[in-house]
Formats: structure tokens, sequence, C-alpha cells
């Protein structure tokens, strides 16, 4: 099913939800249906169809789907892992108060209760037309496409006359289940009349999945604070605001997030996102001439995040931020002041040293110093060189963490944290020895890659597909910029600047998920699944092959090339490891 294309905004419409206080607005298709397209609707038979489809894919809301629809949906699962599909909605004539309703799930002699169950509504928002995102302009006619993505937490909705809506089935297999085949169904109800009955078989094997807590997976998700602030308009740092920050990074946690995302100083990254990132430690000079730092927000940030379960890395943007500016409080004149600090500069020098050794106090103080890295994305060899001998001077014990795209990596010990572009591949031989030494090695993709990714506009296997191609690479996990670095309203619109439409962000405000984010922990799962085989493989040189051979087709043909038939591929190398 082929989403539509559209140019222009001037005839923007906003569509009635169906709920008695829609959560947001929904973006109307502009263009009218072609004649053909009209036409499928007049034959399609009254009152609400239903079917299981592939969670691969994304269809249009406008048109009647031509899907290849599944008689059941049948997963196999180890016991403890998160299941997705997806099931389509549509209708000709328009339904009230549709919800869709999971039953028990039952084997031979135990059952999965329905509440291990959800059916949730996928909403659809602006996105760009797959082009090459970091070199598009993006000009006001740009194509653009209404894309499904949002998987909200509305009980029920109406669904229009001529409009196709899926939803998102998830099943939470207990890390108790017996093994066996489970079967069940979703009852897809039209305010208390059930419409239709959709099967569900699940084969659970004799495996269990460790719990979230043990992953190992390393997921690096760069948060940003100040947008929940904006979007669950709390005051920033407030009480209100942390509680919203608790909402949104749960279910980060529950994907398995490994690094807590903090700023040491004013925007790192030179405030291109919509929102700017906000200080975390405040920088005062006194009148003295003496520096103190305040830790207040950067300690309840990092408390905060470590209670939810993530406490790997403390990964602390950035001695080299992308403009060099530095802003603190000047006691003596009563003023913010802001100084440019470049690496190699005496300046630099100047600012940063006195900070680093107090730094390292304070986090030695909380016990964290030994998983507190100075963070850098995409800088200079040269700046990196100054930043290395000053952090070496100054607190050995904390690492780097860097974006790497000049190999920087190989020339300091330090590098505790690295991740490589996809397109540009780590060594072998130097992922087998920064592991050795208890490194980490990750790799990224971002805006100039086009494929694989997780825009909004991207195929939601190819989040799953990124996940098992670096475990066929043998990195330790990956980064993704960023987890929710929202643009101004994105459950309306998913365009940001130049970036690709979806770039900036996994998941939505009021922790709702995304198709994208949930096949994103779908292929964590995998990931893992496939460590606890290589880590029996140790005692088992049979299967330490098989597992070889289960990823090898994700690394016999360009990665990059969309055209091949990844999602073939996908399939068969989840279906593999699944068997083993």
């Amino acid at each position: 099913m082929k989403l539509k294309l559209m140019t222009g905004l001037a005839s923007l419409a906003v569509l009635s939800c169906g709920n008695p206080e829609p959560s947001f607005r929904e973006p109307a298709d502009i263009q009218a249906l072609l004649p053909a397209e009209d036409a499928l609707w007049n034959n399609v038979e009254p009152g609400l169809n239903a079917g299981w489809v592939s969670a691969d894919f994304r269809y249009s809301r406008a048109e009647v789907p031509m899907a290849v629809f599944l008689d059941t949906l049948k997963f196999v699962a180890w016991r403890g892992e998160r299941l997705s599909g997806q099931l389509l909605l549509w209708t000709a004539d328009g339904k009230k108060r549709v919800r869709c309703v999971p039953g028990d799930f039952v084997s031979s002699d135990a059952v999965i209760s329905s509440g291990n169950a959800s059916c949730s509504f996928v909403r659809y928002t602006l996105a760009d037309t797959p082009e090459p995102a970091c070199k598009c302009s993006k000009k006001e006619d740009h194509p653009y496409m209404i894309v499904p993505d949002m998987i909200d937490d509305i009980p029920q909705m109406d669904i229009d006359a001529r409009t196709t809506r899926p939803v998102w089935f998830s099943l939470d297999v207990p890390s108790d289940a017996d093994p066996g085949v489970y079967n069940g169904e979703v009852l897809v109800k039209s305010g208390s009349r059930t419409v239709k009955r959709l099967p569900v078989s699940v084969n659970v094997k004799d495996r269990t999945l460790p719990a979230v807590e043990d992953w190992t997976y390393h997921l690096d998700l760069w948060q940003h604070p100040s947008a929940v602030a904006r979007t669950s308009e709390t005051e920033m740092w407030s009480d209100g605001h942390f509680e919203a920050l608790r909402r949104e990074m749960r279910q980060l946690a529950l994907a398995g997030q490994k690094v807590i995302t903090c700023t040491l100083n004013r925007d790192p990254w030179n405030h291109q996102c919509y929102d700017g990132y906000e200080n975390m430690i405040q920088w005062t000079l006194g009148s003295d001439g003496t520096w103190r730092y305040d830790y207040t927000v950067f300690d309840r940030w990092v408390e905060l995040m470590m209670s939810l379960g993530i406490n790997k890395f403390i990964n602390c943007y950035s001695i080299v931020p992308w403009n060099c500016l530095l802003d603190y409080y000047d006691e003596a004149s009563s003023e913010v002041k802001t100084v440019e600090a470049r690496p190699g500069t005496e300046m630099f020098e100047q600012f940063w040293k006195p900070f680093l050794i107090d730094f390292k106090s304070h986090l030695a103080g909380k016990g964290w110093l030994e998983i507190t890295n100075i963070a850098m994305d995409e800088r200079s060899p040269e700046e990196m060189d100054a930043a290395a001998r000053l952090l070496a001077e100054c607190a050995p014990e904390m690492g780097f963490a860097i974006a790497d795209n000049h190999q920087s990596y190989r020339k300091y010990t330090m590098m505790r944290d690295v991740c490589v572009d996809i397109s540009n591949p780590m060594d072998q031989n130097d992922i087998a020895s920064r592991r050795d030494s208890g490194s980490v090695s990750t790799f990224y993709a971002c805006c100039s890659t086009m494929f694989p990714n997780t825009y909004t506009f991207s195929a939601p296997y190819e989040a799953e597909m990124l996940v098992l191609y670096g475990e066929a690479m043998n990195y330790d996990g990956m980064l993704r910029w960023a987890y929710n670095s929202w643009p101004e309203d994105p459950c309306y619109d998913s365009r940001f600047g130049h970036f690709g439409s979806g770039d900036t962000y996994f998941v939505y405000p009021g922790g709702r998920s995304s198709m994208r984010f949930e096949r994103l922990r779908d292929g964590i799962e995998m990931a893992e699944k496939v460590r606890v085989l290589r880590k029996e493989a140790c005692c088992d040189g049979n299967l330490a092959g098989k597992v070889d051979e289960a990823l090898r087709p994700l690394l016999e043909h360009n990665i990059s090339d969309a055209g091949y038939p990844w999602q073939e591929v996908l399939a068969r190398v989840t279906e593999k490891i699944n068997s083993l």
C-alpha cells in the first residue's frame, strides 16, 4: 500500500480524532482520491473490516488496504519477550466507538492472561518523502506524506468513513510461562457489538530472555529534558518537570538504555534542535576570583535516571561544544557572561581546568567517577587532541565517549565509549581489543544515512534491521540522536529543519511509543537472544557456527541498498535465531 504524497501546506486541515477530547490534532488528507481509489471504496462492504497484516510496513489512511492479510497472527517467542503485531481496520461508511480487545491466551494446560496484551490505535503525522535527508532544502513546496507512527493510549476511537486505521498489538510473554502453543484472539468491537475475531497463536519456547536490567546490549539514545519541560508545560527543573521526565524516560529504561545524557554548560549542540539544552550545572565566578559549581540539577537528573535502571555510563556533553561557548555568572558584575573557549587556546584551559578538577571531586563523592565520560560529537582531530590532553591532566579517571567520524579512538587510551558511523565500520580487531579492555564499541545512523534508518517515513522493520546488522558486525550496541528532541508539534508534524522527519525523536510526548521504537526494542530482544546463544556457544562450537550463519545474510549485500529485499532477509534471520 502506497502512502499518499502531497505538496504545499496552504490547504492543511484538521481531522477529528473521534474522541470527546482529542489528545492532539491529526492532519487531514488534502488531495482528493483518484477515481480508481474512489471506486475501490465504493466496492467495500458496509461495516467495519479488520485483518492481521505485517508489522514491517506502514499503511495509508486514505486508501483501501491491499496488503497480504494473515488468517492467524503467529509468533515464536522466548519467555520474557515482548511481541509486536499489526492489524488494520477499514470502513467505507464509518464506525463509532471502536475498540480492539485481546482475550486470554490458552495452551493445553496454561494461560497467559489478557492483561499481558494490548491493542493501541496508531496515529498519523506529517512526514517527509524518502529523499536524501541532509541534502534536501525542504522548501515550502517540498512534497510530504501522512504516515502512521505514534502508538496512542486512547481506549476507543471513531473510524471515519473511507479511512483505514492501523492498530498495534503487543504481548508480554511472562518470564515464568510454561512452554507450549498458546491460542487466543483479539475481539474487534464497535460499541457493545463484536464485529470480528482475529486469532493469535504463540509458540513459547523453553528459553527465557534475561530481564531488562540484565540486558547487555549497549543502547544509547540521547535524551532532551528541555523538550519535556515545553511539552509538559512545566517549569524547567521543577518538581513537575522531573515527574514528567520520569514518565517519558520509563519506556527508554524498559528498552534497555545504558547511558544518561548530561550537559556541562550551555547548549553543546549549538541549538540545532527545536529546544535548546538548558544547563545542568551552574557556573559562578566569585568576586574573589574562585569558581563555584552548583550540581543540584545534575545530581537530581542522574539520580532519576539511575532509579529507572539506567546506570552504566554518564556521558557529559561537552568540553568541546559545537560553538565552544560557555556561560557563567560573574559575581562581581552580577551578570551572566558568555566566553568562547576553543580547544588549544589559553581560554580553554583557564575555564575547563578548574571545572574538571572540581567535577572529578564531586563525582568521586557521589560514587560516579568511574562511569562518567566526557562526551563529544563528531569533533575534529585537532580539537580532540587538546581535549584529551586536558582530561588526562585533570581527571584521568574519567573516560571519553565520542561519536567518531575520524577514527580518533585509535589515538587515545581513555576512549571508553566509541561510536562510529554505520558507513565507516570499525575494524573487527579493534572491536575485539576494545572489548577485552572493557571499552564499548557501537555504531550510529544519522541524518546522512538514507537506509536503513528510523525516520517516520522509514519502514518499521528498518529499526530492527539496524540492531541486528550491528549484531552481525559484532558491535556492542547502537547510538542514535535522539530519543525525544521533539519539533514544535510532533504528533501533528514530524518534520524539522533539514533533517529527515523523525530523525530527532523515537517517541511522542505523554509517554507514547511509536512503531519505530517498538521495532527497535524487538531488535534489541533479538540481539539479547543472540548473546545468550553466543554465551552457550562457548561450550558448543557447533552452536557458534549456527549463530554466525543465522546473521550472515545481513552482511552479504551492501546494507545501504534500499532496493534489496531486506525485509525478507530480516524475516529469515529472525526465524533462524528463533529456531536455535
